[in-house]
């Protein structure tokens, strides 16, 4: 028979204070209700450095807001479409994608698919057939600014407003990219918690701050997220504690920890928030998409 002393220590171990830690996050998420902006927020998701969670971070958030009422539309900008594969929506080459808005002009409206991971979840997909856009895109006519002018159609066009637009980037600064920071009003960047993290940001905010001043005077950069954080390790938290000191006003509150399930997620044509809603790593990201819904867009 277990004495007090025995059940108190089992309750102090590590993996009960996981768990009691990860039941009372679900309890707090269960009883938020998410505010919805009263105009739709248009975030492109952005950093010249590769493997830092960029898409995971879109297509996990943009899930959250989702599931919690908001109608949400996802632009896979990338041409490797791992946005699109992880929102199950068909991307094949021959699929009309945003390759069709940006190149020919086609109507999102006709394009635009419904993910099957939660109601008001939806995606514009990516094509191999946007590797050359880049190359195309150079003797357009306001090559700039395109995929703005389709996406400020369609939510004219939209009966049913959209409350959040995530556009996920791919890992350079070509004509996609400032495509996409044009069509933007804020810039969420994922920063890794790991030795480098900072390494090429300056770049990416000198870039960021000539796009406000010659094409995009609306631009700012609202929201920085903490990705890949394990806080057993000194060098996370130091990393996590430099990059709070730097941008204290845009870096949310929770990191995104290093989990499996987020990792598994896309394999199977989901986000983790519908492939494992309970686990760490959902819970980080749907804490995530609620402080930027109580934060709203920045004045």
């Amino acid at each position: 028979m277990d004495t007090p002393k025995k059940r108190d220590e089992v309750e102090d171990t590590p993996l009960a204070r996981e768990i009691a830690d990860l039941t009372r996050r679900r309890s707090a998420l269960a009883a938020v209700q998410l505010p919805l902006p009263p105009t739709t927020r248009i975030f492109t998701v952005a950093n010249q450095k590769g493997g830092v969670g960029k898409t995971t971070t879109t297509v996990n958030l943009a899930a959250a807001l989702a599931l919690g009422g908001s109608r949400v539309l996802v632009i896979d900008l990338d041409p490797q479409g791992n946005a699109s594969t992880a929102l199950g929506v068909d991307h094949r080459a021959e699929t009309p994608s945003v390759y069709d808005v940006i190149i020919d002009d086609e109507p999102m409206t006709e394009i635009v698919q419904k993910s099957p991971e939660f109601d008001g979840l939806y995606c514009l997909p990516s094509t191999i057939h946007l590797a050359g856009a880049e190359i195309e895109l150079v003797s357009m006519v306001a090559r700039e600014q395109r995929l703005r002018t389709s996406l400020l159609r369609f939510l004219n066009e939209t009966p049913e407003q959209f409350h959040y637009v995530f556009i996920d980037c791919p890992p350079s600064l070509g004509l996609l990219t400032i495509n996409a920071f044009v069509a933007a009003s804020e810039v969420l960047i994922p920063i890794q918690c790991e030795y480098y993290a900072l390494e090429g940001l300056s770049q990416l905010l000198n870039n960021i701050s000539l796009i406000e001043r010659h094409l995009n005077p609306t631009l700012t950069v609202s929201t920085i997220l903490l990705t890949m954080f394990d806080s057993r390790t000194n060098l996370a938290n130091q990393v996590a504690q430099d990059v709070r000191d730097h941008f204290p006003d845009q870096v949310l509150p929770t990191p995104i920890p290093r989990s499996v399930r987020i990792s598994e997620a896309p394999s199977y044509g989901q986000t983790v928030i519908s492939y494992d809603t309970n686990s760490a790593g959902s819970l980080s990201y749907r804490e995530a998409a609620a402080e930027i819904a109580r934060r709203g867009a920045p004045n």
